[in-house]
């Protein structure tokens, strides 16, 4: 129990995700979970001063009746389609529920390649901060619209751990349709046994998540663990509830046993270094010897050519790479000096060999350690 209070006691941002699963109703939306969100939200940010995120799916689950739909698409042009019809329905809901408590709020879309950019990553981040100075609640949600693969999310649990680190969040809450995790699907299981406390994410847990598939979403349980994973490895707790229950939301704030609470596994990390680590995918790879491994790893140095083994991919400078080691094992990921073709011709070499060898020397590091994140 102190542990809850010692992680809600903390709180002074948090980011909320809401699921398809509660937002949803008999192939539409549930209005009801959406006034009962406003009145909760409103609250905390009036009366606790709390400054909230709110990620929400639902575009699609909007717009179905209104093109005619029985059922949900399986397509990306009508998913598109729906999510563009049905994303101005739900904004639009959430306008009303809203306004009831005074509260304005603001529509955020954005895709994958919005955040990989670091200059819209950090435009984002500003407009997030100004309207949360403003006292106006984000509402975001993924731009489905005109996303596609290569841009694309994966699903809403990717995308508020995204946000959790790019606002630099103190909370990442959950609400799906069950009551937190389970060892198994309690919708089919009477005997399934919750977990109102995981302190480590390891692989028997994440064995157990592929087993609870969503019931509406694209998510289920999988991509909620895999989104504990990147916001704990950052030094962030996060918590599964069930959105479904009324005042989940104050229960949770008033460090009630609720949902499951996932611990962080390390100090909290900058929003740049959470930049590198989740948002960033890798363009190569950087295999490095049992010394420079010893150098990141205990002691926090930069990667050097002298520990370099061999480069995989084609990138250029400033590319997000993985370091592994001599048995595949990813110890880090980085941001280059030096483009991959000069890191193949330096490899081995020492620092003072490089200028030699390139005719050119920019950096003593390929990788410097502002720029280097332990995974």
């Amino acid at each position: 129990m102190h542990q809850r209070k010692e992680s809600i006691s903390r709180v002074r941002r948090a980011v909320i995700k809401v699921g398809s699963g509660v937002l949803t109703k008999d192939l539409d939306l549930n209005t009801e979970i959406i006034r009962g969100l406003a009145s909760e939200i409103s609250r905390l940010i009036k009366e606790k001063g709390l400054e909230i995120l709110l990620v929400s799916s639902g575009a699609i689950a909007s717009g179905l009746r209104r093109v005619g739909l029985s059922r949900y698409p399986v397509d990306i042009p009508q998913k598109q389609a729906t999510a563009s019809v049905g994303q101005g329905r739900l904004i639009m809901e959430y306008e009303k529920a809203f306004g009831d408590y005074d509260q304005k709020v603001a529509q955020i879309l954005l895709t994958m390649d919005d955040l990989s950019n670091r200059r819209r990553y950090l435009n984002a981040r500003n407009t997030l901060y100004t309207l949360l100075g403003w006292n106006i609640l984000p509402i975001i949600n993924e731009n489905d619209t005109v996303v596609v693969k290569e841009i694309k999310f994966g699903d809403n649990d990717t995308l508020s751990s995204m946000i959790t680190h790019l606002m630099d969040a103190d909370i990442l809450i959950n609400l799906t349709d069950i009551d937190g995790f389970y060892d198994k699907d309690p919708r089919v299981n009477p005997d399934a046994r919750m977990f109102p406390l995981i302190t480590r994410i390891d692989r028997a847990i994440e064995r157990r998540a592929c087993r609870i598939p969503g019931a509406v979403g694209t998510g289920g349980m999988h991509s909620k663990i895999q989104s504990a994973k990147k916001v704990t490895a950052s030094g962030i707790p996060m918590i599964i509830a069930n959105g479904l229950v009324p005042d989940v939301i104050k229960g949770i704030f008033d460090a009630r046993e609720i949902g499951t609470l996932f611990l962080p596994t390390r100090p909290r990390m900058t929003s740049r270094k959470c930049w590198i680590a989740f948002t960033l995918k890798p363009k190569g790879v950087i295999r490095v010897d049992s010394g420079a491994c010893k150098a990141i790893v205990e002691q926090g140095r930069s990667l050097l050519p002298a520990g370099i083994l061999d480069v995989e991919g084609s990138f250029g400078i400033g590319s997000p790479v993985r370091c592994v080691d001599a048995d595949e094992k990813t110890i880090a990921k980085g941001l280059v000096n030096y483009p991959a073709s000069d890191i193949r011709r330096m490899k081995g070499l020492r620092t003072g060999q490089i200028e030699k060898e390139l005719g050119y020397k920019y950096y003593d590091e390929v990788i410097h350690r502002d720029n280097l994140v332990l995974i």
